[in-house]
């Protein structure tokens, strides 16, 4: 007797977005996006699935070659019990080891940083994308302000053509 077992591959890659950090691609050149898993508690997990999590502030970095997000704000889950987690605390990151040696020689190099662009749930997982950013300047973020409202405006100006 044979059994055919059938996976769904659909269901592993479903992805639900928790958070994106939308001042990151405003502020930074993002060079190249990882991805990590990120350690959490059960209460940061209830919380996370609530959606009550800020990017904003939160960059990612090295201690003992270890890879930690800092500065992401967790809000506290109501229905928890006395365990309650700490918003802000450090949560590890979750990478091959390979990976971190390759990213943590990319960010010897000065000037670049580690920048969490959006926070998902991956077939059931809690996954980071990290973008390896370098910083803009002012005048970068107004000539790309700049280019965003001409798109913008040929854009409507095309929408109007269109229509008489």
């Amino acid at each position: 007797m044979t059994f055919k077992i059938t996976v769904n591959a659909m269901a592993d890659d479903t992805i639900k977005i928790i958070s994106r950090n939308r001042k990151a691609r405003h502020n930074y050149y993002v060079e190249q996006e990882f991805e990590a898993g990120v350690k959490l508690l059960g209460s940061e997990v209830k919380s996370l699935r609530d959606g009550k999590l800020q990017l904003k502030d939160a960059y990612a970095r090295f201690e003992d070659h270890e890879l930690y997000l800092v500065n992401a704000h967790i809000a506290p889950y109501p229905q928890a019990t006395h365990e309650q987690h700490e918003p802000e605390r450090d949560r590890k990151l979750l990478m091959h080891r390979r990976e971190l040696n390759r990213l943590e020689h990319k960010l010897s190099i000065s000037g670049n940083t580690l920048i969490p662009l959006s926070l998902y749930f991956k077939g059931g997982h809690v996954k980071v994308e990290l973008g390896l950013c370098r910083g803009k300047k002012l005048f970068d973020k107004r000539h790309d302000l700049k280019k965003s409202q001409a798109k913008r405006e040929m854009a409507r100006a095309h929408a109007r053509h269109n229509e008489g």
